[in-house]
């Protein structure tokens, strides 16, 4: 039997990279999965292939995380489609780093809009939802940013910082109701979409290196010498997402090669 056999799953911010990776791995293990992104043709070749090759059911929804009347509105039709709710993740994040003399304050807002009050908004659509059927796994996808802070990277490490917050807060507000929430705080994915197509260039140019210095000099901080994979951190949401964590919440899990033990 596999340990998500027939629960019900949406997954935030999940058009490719780990969000897609989270994707596929709850549909591995039994999951049916609703993927949501602001990205719509991208989320929905993404469910198709993955309800392909997994034989779940695997749909699409275009969802921007801030705007709480849609989040409401996607969450509501999807448990109808769904016929419940077991599992949410809350996955969507933007990253912008700079030189915070000259950061746009504009910018540094929009980061903590996506990261903390998007999952605030989520998580509580989710709870409510949760709260009906008799309770479920909120988890959040968080950072190492969450639990140190970052160079030039302060509205980052911020949002993820208030993330952690919200986590154990939520937490104890719907313990005794049956519904946990958990973040999960990954390492670096050097080999994602987000650091190939932008963090690369963003660290390069706001450290004055080059992309391959970047890269190295990220690995050299891992005391496991090597950089996270999407496996890594969706071992962890499964688990999280199962019965085998049921007496977990209010966590913050490190999956860090040891990098962050705190």
């Amino acid at each position: 039997m596999k340990r998500l056999h027939d629960k019900k799953a949406i997954v935030t911010g999940a058009a490719q990279g780990l969000g897609a990776a989270i994707v596929e791995h709850l549909a591995e293990e039994g999951c049916d999965v609703i993927a949501w992104d602001v990205q719509l043709d991208k989320v929905q070749q993404s469910a198709s292939e993955i309800g392909a090759r997994t034989g779940r059911m695997v749909a699409a929804t275009a969802v921007d995380v801030t705007d709480p009347e849609a989040v409401r509105g996607a969450v509501e039709q999807n448990v109808r489609e769904l016929g419940g709710l077991d599992v949410f993740v809350s996955n969507a994040g933007i990253l912008i780093s700079g030189d915070s003399l000259e950061f746009d304050a504009a910018k540094w807002r929009r980061v903590i809009d996506v990261n903390l009050v998007g999952y605030f908004i989520c998580a509580r659509e989710a709870a409510r939802a949760m709260l009906q059927t008799g309770g479920g796994s909120i988890i959040q996808i968080n950072s190492k940013s969450g639990k140190k802070g970052s160079f030039r990277n302060s509205a980052y490490a911020a949002s993820k910082f208030g993330g952690i917050g919200v986590t154990q807060s939520l937490a104890l507000e719907f313990a005794e109701q049956g519904v946990r929430i958990n973040s999960v705080c990954p390492g670096n994915l050097l080999d994602s979409p987000l650091w190939v197509d932008s963090l690369f260039k963003q660290y390069a140019a706001n450290q004055g290196i080059s992309e391959a210095e970047v890269r190295q000099k990220y690995i050299d901080q891992v005391p496991m010498k090597r950089a996270c994979q999407y496996r890594d951190v969706t071992n962890v949401v499964v688990f999280l997402a199962s019965d085998d964590a049921s007496y977990m919440t209010g966590q913050a899990i490190n999956v860090t090669g040891g990098q962050e033990m705190r």
